[in-house]
């Protein structure tokens, strides 16, 4: 029976803390990276505007966003995804009061222009994603693309007489 003999390149010390280094560095990065956006997405751009609350959630098959609108009709608001970034605007209009008020005791609700941005990670399919707005919740479903990294493609040859 013959033994199969692996050459195994040894590390030392010194060049696993520096693997470990390494690596701790990408992790701190990745994390900073994502910090960046989180805080992004909570500022809103232009003075004035507030952000709606927003939830979302990753299935195996699509992105799933939730956003509270309380009080808006679908013709207030509008989406648009711009490559990895999914923004949610619009204006929510003040109801006019039906009888004359005096003062208000407590006012916590929000009008006027509101603006979200939801950055997003994996790839997600534009020509497949929906969006549907009932009892003051927008719902958007972003289904994901297959993930296409180390497939081979294979591309057709024509040939051409010289």
């Amino acid at each position: 029976m013959a033994v199969k003999r692996v050459m195994v390149k040894s590390v030392g010390p010194a060049g696993l803390e520096r693997i470990e280094l390494k690596l701790l560095t990408d992790r701190i990065g990745w994390l900073f990276s994502l910090l960046q956006e989180a805080a992004a997405a909570q500022t809103p751009t232009i003075a004035g505007t507030w952000s709606p609350v927003v939830d979302v959630c990753e299935t195996t098959k699509a992105i799933v966003v939730r956003i509270e609108l309380p009080g808006v009709t679908g013709a207030q608001v509008k989406v648009g995804l711009n490559g990895n970034k999914l923004r949610v605007w619009g204006d929510k209009k003040k109801r006019a009061m039906r009888q004359r008020v005096t003062s208000h005791l407590c006012s916590e609700r929000t009008y006027g222009h509101f603006e979200r941005v939801v950055p997003l990670r994996p790839p997600v399919d534009v020509n497949r994603a929906t969006a549907e707005l009932a009892n003051g919740m927008l719902v958007v479903r972003l289904p994901k693309l297959k993930d296409r990294r180390g497939l081979e493609t294979t591309i057709p040859i024509t040939e051409k007489d010289s």
